[in-house]
């Protein structure tokens, strides 16, 4: 049993990714930004499952509040075996010409900034070296990552591909300290992300042309994040892992 420190898990990837954990009896800490009714609805069910659940309030793009985060799950919940940075953000899909500098601005300091923080937190929590027992930290990429997706978003596919060499690079830093480093690059997903962009509806769309022929659903991304995290993939670290319906 390992106590989880899941960002955004209020919803979608993450909330998915919460009950899968709690299942298997795992204590979930679920940070959120806003939404503490969608939070606190998540730790009830986690805690149906008959596993302990508290919620943390924390911004990932800022500093104190990550810190503050990691702290609060841990004097809940007792040390953290594993970290799924999955919080991010996208915007109303248009071409790079169109974006603003306070778009872009926000879009790194959320998915980019934001992720390098959390890493760095579990990172001080998770090492031997620093009195840590180890354990296991996912990144929740996306497969924008290698796809570029031009003409809708190329900012958040950039900031994507960034915490994919995270992933890959924090890996190989963190072997020896008993921690694994992995990123999970959904493709597309049934969530309520697609509305931020403006088409709700995208993933049915799109998704319908992958090779599977379909979009995916939040559950199936958090299997392969939970397995990630467990001593299933005791010798996986660095990777990243597409679960993209082939596409």
């Amino acid at each position: 049993m390992q106590t989880v420190l899941i960002t955004g898990a209020s919803r979608g990837i993450g909330r998915a990714t919460a009950l899968l954990a709690a299942a298997r009896g795992w204590p979930i800490a679920i940070n959120y930004r806003e939404d503490e009714r969608a939070a606190a609805d998540t730790a009830a069910e986690v805690q149906r499952q008959g596993a302990r659940a508290t919620t943390v309030r924390g911004d990932v793009s800022v500093e104190s509040d990550v810190i503050a985060m990691f702290s609060r799950a841990q004097a809940a919940l007792g040390p953290l075996g594993g970290v799924v940075i999955n919080a991010g953000i996208v915007a109303p899909a248009m071409r790079l010409a169109d974006m603003s500098a306070e778009r872009l601005q926000r879009m790194f300091q959320v998915n980019v900034m934001g992720a390098y923080l959390c890493a760095r937190e579990a990172a001080r929590v998770l090492a031997r070296s620093r009195g840590g027992n180890g354990g296991s930290v996912v990144i929740v990429s996306s497969a924008a990552a290698r796809l570029g997706s031009p003409g809708e978003y190329v900012d958040y596919a950039g900031s994507k591909a960034a915490v994919d060499t995270l992933a890959i690079g924090l890996g190989k830093e963190l072997g020896p300290e008993g921690v694994r480093v992995n990123a999970v690059r959904p493709g597309m997903i049934e969530t309520g992300i697609h509305a931020t962009s403006g088409d709700p509806d995208r993933a049915r769309k799109l998704g319908a042309a992958a090779p599977l022929g379909r979009a995916g659903r939040p559950e199936e991304i958090a299997e392969a994040i939970v397995w990630l995290l467990s001593d299933a993939a005791s010798y996986v670290t660095g990777s990243v892992l597409d679960v993209a319906g082939g596409r």
